[in-house]
C-alpha cells in the first residue's frame, strides 16, 4: 500500500454556518468549497493548510452516520484520512492484513475522490480512510 500523506481530517459539526466563522474568522482559513454528498447524507465544507484539508461534515439527516456520532460523541474529530496512489489495493491491502473494513470496495467521496474506510474497531478507535483520484477500475 502507498500512502502519500495526511489527505484531510474530518470533523463532524451540528452546523457548518455556525462552524465555518471559526475556521475563516479565528484560524485565518478559507473554506474554498461547500458540497452535499448525498449517498452519505452529509454536507462538507473544506478548508486547506500546507498540503492537508480540513473537512467539515454536517449531517443532512438524522439517520445519517455524521448524525449518529454527534449524538454519541458529540461535535469533534470524526476520522483521519489518507492520500491512497491506489484506494481499492490500499483496501484489499488493509483487509489481507486483518483489518476489518467497512468499505471492501472503493466508492464516490467528496471533491471527486474516491474512498474507503476502515473500521475503527481495528484501528485504534479512529476512523480512517483511504482516498485518491480513480483509478478507473
Amino acid at each position: 500500500m502507498e500512502l502519500t500523506h495526511i489527505e484531510h481530517i474530518g470533523i463532524a459539526v451540528k452546523n457548518l454556518e455556525e462552524a465555518i466563522p471559526f475556521y475563516e474568522n479565528v484560524l485565518g482559513l478559507k473554506c474554498y468549497h461547500v458540497e452535499e454528498v448525498p449517498d452519505q447524507k452529509v454536507k462538507t465544507a473544506f478548508f486547506r493548510i500546507g498540503s492537508t484539508k480540513i473537512e467539515l461534515l454536517e449531517p443532512t439527516a438524522p439517520d445519517s452516520p455524521v448524525a449518529k456520532f454527534i449524538e454519541k460523541k458529540g461535535e469533534g474529530v470524526h476520522h483521519l484520512a489518507f492520500a491512497a496512489k491506489d484506494v481499492h489495493s490500499a483496501l484489499q491491502e488493509a483487509g489481507d492484513k486483518g483489518v476489518r473494513l467497512i468499505d471492501s470496495q472503493p466508492r464516490p467521496g467528496a471533491e471527486g475522490l474516491q474512498i474507503g474506510f476502515l473500521h475503527p474497531r481495528s484501528t485504534f478507535g479512529v476512523l480512517t480512510e483511504f482516498c485518491g483520484e480513480s483509478s478507473g477500475s
